[in-house]
């Protein structure tokens, strides 16, 4: 997964129906679409402040930003074109109803890296496979709601040997929950100990990549023969083009 923003990010306001006309017609200089005087921006005031919010990050949510999502799909290939020039792709499910943005890949050009990334631990990327799999169960038909307490025991097949302490484990588990909520994956609800799951973690890994994650994940965990522990837990670092990604304030010149 890539890092989110360090600031604290607050998701757009929505625009206000006196905004939005202001937005569709000409400013004091006579100019369409502008908002305030010698304002030359092209797009309306709702698209704006969604291209805001994929810059911002981790991801647009129909559910939660309903008129953004709109404004995007009504503009997407406008604001698509705005991205490009700032070297990011735009990534948009329509059935997961969800948008981010993404590093783009160009052939033959040594493109800046716009999107933050940041390591994962293993328990980190253990942790995210298993709510991938709770995506991918529920067929996208519903909200995946999982309990965090019932996740703590499904991982408990990764401690080991090297790691028998049962609250040290427990203090890494909650510490990689913790980060998952900063990035937006786990969201809470009204009830204590349950979290929501981003559906955008459905599009964070390749089959390929999740098949040669869990087949190491699973050499890992497993017992030898003679009662050895697995080998040390490596650093997984994700790809930095994944869903939880937001355009970093001090990227590549």
């Amino acid at each position: 997964m890539t890092e989110q923003l360090i600031d604290a990010v607050t998701p757009a306001a929505a625009a206000t129906p006196a905004a939005a006309a202001a937005a569709d017609g000409p400013d004091a200089a006579g100019e369409p679409g502008a908002l305030w005087p010698g304002d030359t921006g092209t797009l309306r005031e709702a698209s704006r402040r969604a291209l805001v919010q994929l810059l911002r990050g981790p991801y647009l949510s129909a559910r939660r930003q309903g008129h953004l999502w709109n404004a995007l799909l009504n503009d997407e290939g406008a604001i698509r074109s705005r991205l490009a020039d700032l070297f990011l792709d735009l990534v948009v499910d329509t059935q997961a109803q969800v948008a981010f943005v993404r590093n783009a890949e160009p052939d033959g050009l040594d493109a800046p890296r716009v999107v933050r990334s940041a390591p994962l631990t293993f328990l980190d990327t253990a942790l995210l496979l298993h709510l991938r799999q709770q995506l991918l169960q529920a067929g996208g038909a519903e909200r995946v709601i999982v309990g965090a307490d019932e996740v703590a025991d499904q991982l408990q097949v990764y401690r080991g040997k090297d790691n028998a302490d049962p609250a040290l484990f427990g203090k890494r588990i909650n510490a990689s929950w913790g980060k998952l909520e900063k990035y937006g994956i786990l969201a809470r609800t009204s009830t204590e100990g349950r979290f929501e799951v981003s559906p955008v973690l459905r599009l964070v890994f390749s089959a390929e990549e999740i098949a040669a994650v869990q087949a190491e994940y699973a050499r890992l965990a497993a017992r030898t023969d003679d009662g050895a522990p697995p080998p040390a837990s490596p650093e997984a670092t994700p790809d930095e083009d994944a869903a939880a990604g937001a355009a970093a304030d001090e990227g590549d010149q």
